[in-house]
Parts: structure tokens; sequence; C-alpha cells
């Protein structure tokens, strides 16, 4: 059992407080604000499904590596619950959905969208 565990988590550690400062993303009109605040500082779109067990063991991962919360801004959305907001953020940024899914917004523009594990924290430096 210990195996699972430490692969998939527990649902003591799926209840733990992230270090990430997350804002959730729960409205398409959020995503007005998002482009306004993305010409001061980056933003960046962590796209969850909370059904998906390789969903949740990437943002583990993203959150423990996460070490950037003053120089971008970080949206959490759970597009099981917001799919609607899920879909518009695909036509507005032009990018192709997938779950999960890490998307860098600019100056009102995606510069860079990864999916599964391609998602590292340590990538978002360079935008920064």
């Amino acid at each position: 059992m210990s195996l699972f565990k430490n692969i998939f988590g527990s649902q003591d550690e799926e209840n733990k407080v992230s270090k990430v400062d997350w804002r959730m993303l729960t409205n398409v009109d959020d995503l007005n604000e998002i482009v306004n605040e993305s010409a001061g500082k980056p933003i960046l779109i962590f796209k969850h499904s909370t059904r998906c067990s390789i969903s949740r063991m990437v943002l583990k991962q993203f959150e423990n590596e996460f070490d950037l919360q003053d120089k971008i801004t970080p949206y959490f959305l759970d597009l099981l619950n917001h799919r609607d907001v899920s879909n518009e953020i695909a036509t507005k940024f032009d990018v192709y959905h997938q779950s999960p899914q890490l998307i860098v917004i600019q100056d009102g523009k995606s510069i860079y969208d990864v999916s599964h594990d391609s998602i590292d924290a340590h990538s978002l430096k360079k935008f920064v």
C-alpha cells in the first residue's frame, strides 16, 4: 500500500495546505483580470482534473518545487467544475486544451504551455 501512497498520495496529503498561494479561477470574467494583470508580471494558470491521478501527482510535484510566489501570480483552475472557463482559456489564449496543463500569460498572450510530465516549476524561471 505504501507504494501507491508514494505514487498517488493519500487523502491526508490532498487536504494539506499548499505552499502556493493559489488564486482560484472560477469565472470566465476572471480571464479579463488575468490579461490586465499580465502586463505587470507573468501569470500562470494550472489546469487540474480532480479525478485524474496523474494530474494530482503533477500538481503535488509542482507545489513542492514552486518558489516564485513574488515573481509570478499563480491561478488554479478545477476544470471539472469550471469547464466553461477551460474552454474560454483555449479560445482566448489560443492553446489546445489538456489536463493537467500549465500556461504562462504575459502581456495578455500565452507565451508558454505544457502538460503532463512536462510541467516543471523550475522551467518558469526563464519567464520572470
